[in-house]
């Protein structure tokens, strides 16, 4: 009678179309994966073993492995093609398989590898409390594998300031999907040493500005600050904060007004006490 709950065509239409999907995303047809991936999740939904319910099933092994497999595609799939609310929703969906199934399907060969990649999106994003909320709730044995390893060197050379250990990250990465996040991470981490050169300084000589900012040409800082700092100005063989520095409001700090308020406040103290 068990058998009987087993939808066998169900679960040969996912297999046929994920054997589609994986074909499409080794030829870098990421729309027809996408458009694949659509279709198998509205199957997925059919299986009953599957988060958030989890019943007990005669098919629940097989069902919740290929579910897993189709989840961590998805989120491969959102790194390729730069989509991080993809990665979200998709990390999200896939993390219960992780979290919730030891002892019911065998570990995935790609859960810490993903693991790291969430905590690389999360440092890009400059969500570090987060960061370290995902830390926490990974295992010993999770902590030292290198995938997560990587993400938490990187963490601790970015509060660091060590940026150029950050940088030069890029060339050792565990693995070939985390190069997209180390672009992204160098992106950041050239913002945030913009951001403090320019109130530092009211110029640098182009050759101080790429070292700084460690370009190794001047087309490449050229770039740079035409898409990211067109306020910036390059001029004899320089480049000018003072134009950023004169477009931000100054605000004056009403001295008399704040006095006035803090004398008021005690005075207020004084009646209550």
């Amino acid at each position: 009678m068990a058998l009987a709950t087993m939808d066998p065509p169900l679960m040969t239409e996912v297999t046929t179309l994920f054997g589609r999907l994986k074909e499409a995303f080794i030829r870098s047809e990421f729309d027809i994966c996408y458009n694949l991936l659509a279709q198998l999740k509205v199957l997925l939904t059919k299986f009953p073993s599957l988060p958030p319910s989890f019943q007990v099933t005669p098919n629940a092994v097989q069902e919740l492995s290929i579910a897993r497999d189709i989840y961590e595609h998805a989120v491969v799939l959102s790194v390729k093609t730069e989509d991080q609310d993809a990665f979200e929703r998709d990390f999200f969906q896939l993390k219960p398989y992780y979290t919730d199934t030891c002892g019911v399907i065998p570990p995935s060969p790609q859960e810490y590898p993903i693991l790291g990649l969430n905590l690389l999106r999360l440092l890009v994003q400059n969500r570090i409390a987060e960061f370290h909320t995902e830390l926490e709730l990974l295992s010993a044995t999770a902590l030292e594998n290198p995938c997560i390893k990587h993400a938490v060197e990187l963490e601790q050379s970015f509060m660091e300031g060590a940026y150029n250990r950050v940088l030069s990250a890029r060339q050792t990465v565990p693995h070939e999907t985390y190069v997209h996040f180390m672009d992204l991470l160098a992106k950041t981490v050239r913002d945030e040493i913009a951001g403090c050169s320019e109130k530092a300084y009211n110029y640098l000589s182009i050759a101080d500005a790429k070292k700084i900012l460690m370009f190794s040409s001047d087309q490449e800082l050229n770039e740079y600050i035409t898409q990211e700092h067109p306020e910036w100005e390059i001029n004899d063989k320089c480049v000018f904060f003072q134009k950023a520095k004169e477009s931000q409001p100054c605000k004056e700090i009403p001295s008399l007004q704040l006095i006035n308020q803090t004398l008021s406040y005690a005075r207020e103290l004084e009646r209550i006490v």
